[in-house]
């Protein structure tokens, strides 16, 4: 017997980045930051209050939407928080568009939970592809006809940024659809559109603590917009989960928020490598776009993704790989380390 509603028997879930413990590897698979979190992260967990663990948490998050909104300079009452970016997105999809309605529209390589969230949602999706140097025609995704959009900036997997000024033409091109900005590797970056949010009522802008602030294994995220949209997000929450931030996390994510300085010379250090890497691999025959996040976007024609894939994960290197007609030739790495990237590129040099 088969309890399975046919949704769920019929879904094709989200696939993340292996997770591989049968021997060490050098992981830049799953675009974690290669730094440790701040050391005001080890001093909050050093003095929480144990004694507090019986309790429930906030239901909102209020302190941590007040370290958030400080550093953002935006208002509490324009922050919500999730477990996880990939919650708040997953909930802006109840939250901002219907079953019935003209959809969400996002490009064809981006974040390959969209689709799975609108499929999960009975969203319609109006997908739109990516031009041939793998940006996104903005002018065509105003001309959608659709509910809004998911716009991932910069692009995953393609590591392509939009700068604030064009974000800002299109936000105001289309003032009756909600534009949410996915800034999930925006610190490495820096045109971030949040300070957009207090002009225009129709963008949100989600962030997640996993990347910049080298916390993937604690699982925040948060967005910024106006009161109408956050409300929306808090109304979709409390529908699922009226605690998905724990104590511990709430703590965490609060330090770490406060300490800009520290991650700022530590993002330097990726892009500095970001840049020295895909230099290398350009001189070995890539093609690598212009990367603004914290990872590289890599096609090799000759060799092909998959084979280069394999032959880095026989070698103890980790990185991410796409068996679809469009990604076949590319793989995905994450920055690491000076040490980690030297042995990524003298084992693709050893392969090739």
């Amino acid at each position: 017997m088969n309890f399975l509603s046919k949704l769920t028997a019929n879904i094709q879930p989200y696939t993340a980045g292996e997770q591989l413990n049968d021997k060490k590897y050098v992981k830049l698979n799953t675009n974690e930051n290669p730094y440790p979190p701040s050391p005001k992260v080890k001093e909050a967990l050093s003095s929480l209050d144990t004694e507090s663990l019986k309790l429930y948490p906030s239901p909102n998050a209020d302190s941590l939407r007040d370290a958030i909104a400080l550093s953002e300079g935006v208002e509490r009452k324009n922050v919500f928080c999730g477990n996880g970016s990939d919650e708040v997105l997953a909930l802006c999809f109840p939250a901002f568009f219907d079953p019935e309605g003209k959809g969400a529209s996002f490009a064809d390589i981006t974040y390959s939970f969209y689709p799975v969230f609108a499929e999960f949602f009975r969203i319609p999706c109006r997908i739109l592809p990516l031009q041939a140097d793998y940006s996104m025609d903005m002018n065509a995704f105003a001309r959608c006809d659709c509910q809004g959009y998911f716009i991932t900036n910069p692009n995953a997997p393609t590591g392509v940024g939009v700068n604030r000024r064009e974000m800002e033409k299109f936000i105001s091109s289309v003032p009756d659809k909600i534009v949410i900005a996915d800034e999930a590797y925006m610190g490495f970056f820096g045109e971030s559109c949040v300070e957009l949010t207090k002009k225009y009522e129709n963008l949100l802008v989600v962030k997640t603590f996993s990347k910049y602030y080298s916390l993937a294994g604690i699982r925040c995220g948060y967005a910024v917009g106006n009161e109408k949209l956050i409300d929306g997000l808090f109304r979709a929450k409390d529908c699922f989960n009226s605690y998905p931030l724990d104590r511990v996390c709430q703590a965490v994510c609060a330090a770490a928020i406060s300490d800009q300085e520290y991650y700022a010379e530590k993002g330097a250090r990726v892009m500095r490598e970001r840049e020295r890497v895909r230099a290398a691999l350009i001189e070995m025959g890539f093609f690598v776009p212009e990367s603004k996040a914290n990872f590289l976007f890599a096609a090799n024609q000759k060799a092909g993704g998959k084979y280069i894939y394999e032959k880095l994960k026989e070698n103890g290197v980790l990185v991410r790989f796409w068996d679809k007609p469009a990604l076949k030739d590319f793989c995905r790495i994450t920055i690491g380390t000076k040490e980690q990237n030297d042995i990524l590129l003298q084992t693709i040099k050893n392969i090739l």
